[in-house]
């Protein structure tokens, strides 16, 4: 009878004694006294499952290609393993070679190598130890904030890619066009005719689903969003890419506060998720790329977060004797040093923060009556500092308008969102993940072009 075929996982889930069939890549081979060791992998778990091959089971033409990298099927009876590190191994009976590997050029060998080679190799990467757990990590997580949103019964809305507003005002965007650039259609006052293109107006790639998420918030109640958004910044940092994946939940009828508490549940769901779930990787992590991950992870995931409003953030960050990189000032931004304080050494816990100076905020966002400062905030953890950002929304027509008109912003481009101000406004709220930047912090992972599988930054569009 042909044996089941499980994966490396389910095999060290089978009773001892079992025939089984496991397909994966060669992590490694050795061989002593005739007998081969061939470590097995398929990505399913972080552990590889070892094959013995006693001596003559493989044929010597065939065992010359077991090498890093090859692709083999293994068929064989799970016996207990004598080696201390490993309950469990697979008796080789009989193998299938399915691709081989030159060890003279394939570049992923078991040696270590530096994450700068490894970026160039994207496509072969994922087969090492460190971004196969990064990797579960990732679907893990993703799967953990499905999960969130479903239990509580907001609707998964696909916000578009191609957009012609802008959520935040930014102007760093994509644009998207089938202009034949050689030739580019002008106006008579010279200017580039937008009319003749695809979409009849400028187009680009979206910073944000949020604005979209709105129209749909003010219909259906709760909605998220969980997607691909582009920012065409020149920034080349470790934590900057130029398309990243953002989760973004909108809820018709929450205020800021409704909104800080869904962020903290939704924050510690997440964190209990991957802790339940990946525990294998996360020890992985914890050994070898930053021993304070499982440690900071239980703390977020234990603490209440501390809420204070951006005005009292200053007081506390200008009555702290330290030296700022940046000082603190009121009507700036809170720079990461300040963000880092406020959760590691002042209250030691997350904290969000909350009603910023209007002018460092984006025009969606709604006025406090003070008219100084309005409704945001940003929940700030140990280790990294701002991990969300989110705001209750300006829901008053005239207000709105007006915020559009000062960030100077073409209303034009915005009338079906002002409609939503118009026909049966309600008040609404909503916050934005970076799925790659929560992953940095699960994984303790230094640099975000690790965290996704195939980086886009500035002078980079490789796979």
């Amino acid at each position: 009878m042909e044996p089941k075929w499980v994966s490396v996982k389910q095999a060290y889930e089978q009773p001892i004694g079992s025939l089984l069939k496991v397909r994966g890549w060669v992590r490694s081979r050795r061989d002593s006294k005739g007998i081969s060791f061939i470590e097995l992998n398929d990505g399913s778990r972080f552990k590889s499952l070892q094959v013995v091959a006693e001596a003559g089971v493989i044929p010597e033409e065939t065992l010359r290609h077991i090498t890093t990298g090859a692709c083999i099927e293994a068929i064989g009876v799970l016996t207990e393993s004598p080696a201390p590190k490993q309950p469990v191994e697979l008796r080789l009976q009989s193998l299938r070679l399915y691709g081989t590997a030159d060890p003279e050029t394939y570049p992923m060998q078991k040696k270590g190598h530096s994450f700068e080679y490894l970026r160039e190799i994207a496509h072969l990467r994922v087969r090492g130890n460190t971004f196969g757990a990064v990797f579960r990590v990732r679907h893990a997580l993703a799967y953990a904030i499905h999960k969130f949103f479903h239990e509580r019964d907001f609707l998964y809305v696909h916000s578009p890619i191609i957009t012609t507003s802008d959520c935040e005002g930014a102007g760093a965007m994509f644009r998207v066009t089938t202009l034949d650039l050689e030739n580019l259609p002008r106006t008579p006052d010279g200017r580039v005719d937008f009319s003749q293109d695809f979409f009849g107006k400028p187009a680009y790639l979206t910073v944000s689903g949020q604005l979209e998420a709105e129209i749909f918030a003010l219909a259906f109640g709760k909605v998220y969003t969980f997607g691909p958004t582009f920012r065409a910044e020149n920034s080349n940092t470790p934590r900057h890419l130029a398309e990243f994946w953002m989760i973004e939940p909108e809820m018709a009828f929450y205020d800021l506060h409704d909104n800080a508490d869904l962020a903290e549940e939704f924050l510690k769901y997440i964190i209990n998720h991957v802790l339940n779930h990946c525990g294998e990787d996360l020890e992985f992590f914890h050994e070898r790329i930053d021993n304070t991950v499982l440690e900071t992870l239980q703390h977020v995931a234990e603490s209440p977060f501390e809420r204070i409003t951006y005005t009292e953030a200053i007081r506390i960050l200008q009555g702290a004797s330290r030296d700022w990189e940046f000082p603190p000032v009121w009507g700036n931004d809170l720079q990461t040093e300040h963000e880092r304080y406020l959760t590691e050494e002042h209250f030691k816990k997350p904290v969000i923060v909350t009603d910023y100076p209007r002018e460092i905020k984006a025009f969606y966002m709604r006025l406090n009556d003070d008219e100084r400062t309005v409704r945001a905030m940003d929940v700030l953890v140990p280790r990294v500092g701002e991990i969300i950002g989110g705001s209750q929304r300006e829901e008053r027509y005239e207000v709105l308008l007006q915020r559009i008109r000062e960030m100077g912003l073409n209303e034009q481009d915005y009338w079906w969102y002002l409609d939503l101000r118009r026909y049966g406004s309600a008040p609404h709220s909503g916050f934005g993940l970076g799925l790659e930047r929560m992953l940095m912090y699960i994984t303790g992972m230094k640099n975000i072009r690790d965290v996704i599988p195939f980086p886009r930054t500035p002078g980079n569009a490789e796979f």
